[in-house]
């Protein structure tokens, strides 16, 4: 049983419970999963409007160089197979932290913002995610404890976010930029994860409810619990760390084999370098075994994590476990992902056993719903 007591909460969580909230434990925080609309409402409002998620207790991290040394962006290629060197001042990139072993630390978002970078980690990885950072010399590693995060997510997030900044508008996906609202230094990107255009932005605390609010006052705006969040980037095909990669699971296995350039791969001019390489790039160079997939099941009733899988509709070993599994509101079917073996083709037929029943199961591409990010 969670202690409640030992619960972090947001500079949002009055305004939750306000709006009538289903608060609940999630990686040490108290949060909202759902609102009066409920999660269909909330997921099939992101995709038509605008949809208004806290996501301040995800980690938001400066990490500096120091005077002399080498630039921060160098030292941190140190820890993560991302280009960050080539990362231009004013852009974002996704990245991975990853083990000796080759598996997934944790994935996070790098941004350049000139003179530093800012980072935004998993919430349920963050401490471990800092002292990571802390482990690098030459660069000063500050976490941001005075700043909340919003996300704004939906076609119609533009033009509502436009309305109290208009700079946002100018913005390109994965962009970053500093904007000023009412006096407060917002620090927005272009970028969330639901697959819809939208915006990342972190403020400052004691401006975050005055900021929600204001959106609020929109009528395309509405809260978003992390029910939503979950189903919104599923369809969007997007892995969920502790889900649908760990410790145990490697970059190409994740799928995630795309976050890692040319130039950090063999080959490349600035190739490995960071925990686990030989492994992680080998793998890459040679192909996974077994590679996260999308699933669509038959019928309606959704398969859920930690579903096994089967090749056959008797008998045999498992060839895997749902990692990922729900019911996809925009697509109208259940959707589900898992890690299977690579020689499975799309439109392969498996089983799924349910209560000692197995039902069959398409392999199918992700994303489920095709992206509508403003390039």
């Amino acid at each position: 049983m969670t202690d409640q007591s030992a619960l972090r909460r947001t500079p949002l969580y009055d305004l939750h419970v306000a709006q009538g909230a289903r608060m609940v434990p999630f990686a040490g925080w108290e949060m909202p999963v759902q609102y009066p609309l409920g999660v269909m409402g909330e997921h099939l409002h992101t995709r038509a409007k605008a949809g208004l998620f806290d996501v301040s207790h995800m980690g938001q991290v400066l990490v500096r160089g120091t005077p002399g040394g080498a630039p921060a962006s160098e030292i941190l290629e140190t820890l993560v197979p991302a280009d960050v060197i080539g990362l231009a001042e004013g852009r974002q990139r996704y990245g991975l932290f990853t083990s000796e072993d080759g598996g997934v630390l944790d994935d996070l978002m790098i941004a350049n913002k000139g003179d530093h970078l800012f980072l935004v980690v998993n919430a349920g990885c963050a401490d471990q995610d800092i002292a990571h950072l802390q482990t690098l010399d030459g660069v000063a590693v500050e976490v941001v404890s005075d700043r909340a995060l919003l996300a704004l997510q939906g076609p119609e997030a533009e033009a509502v976010l436009a309305r109290l900044v208009p700079g946002a508008a100018d913005m390109r996906f994965m962009d970053v930029a500093e904007l000023d609202w009412d006096g407060a230094t917002l620090w927005v990107s272009r970028s969330g994860y639901t697959g819809e255009d939208g915006f990342e932005i972190s403020v400052p605390s004691d401006r975050a409810v005055e900021l929600a609010e204001a959106l609020l006052a929109d009528e395309a705006v509405a809260l978003i619990g992390l029910g939503a969040r979950d189903s919104l980037r599923l369809e969007a095909g997007m892995p969920l760390y502790g889900h649908d990669m760990d410790l145990n699971t490697t970059p190409a296995a994740a799928g995630l084999g795309w976050s890692i350039p040319k130039a950090r791969r063999t080959g490349g001019p600035r190739a490995g370098g960071f925990p686990g390489a030989d492994k992680v790039l080998a793998e890459i160079a040679e192909g996974a075994k077994a590679i996260r997939r999308g699933l669509r099941p038959e019928g309606r009733a959704p398969i859920r994590e930690g579903v096994p899988l089967f090749a056959a509709e008797t008998g045999g070993e498992s060839i895997g476990t749902v990692q990922s599994g729900g019911f996809g509101p925009t697509v109208g079917a259940p959707i589900a992902s898992a890690i299977l073996p690579a020689d499975l083709a799309d439109g392969t037929t498996i089983y799924a056993e349910l209560r000692g029943k197995r039902v069959p199961v398409t392999i199918a591409p992700m994303p489920f719903v095709k992206p509508s990010y403003k390039r």
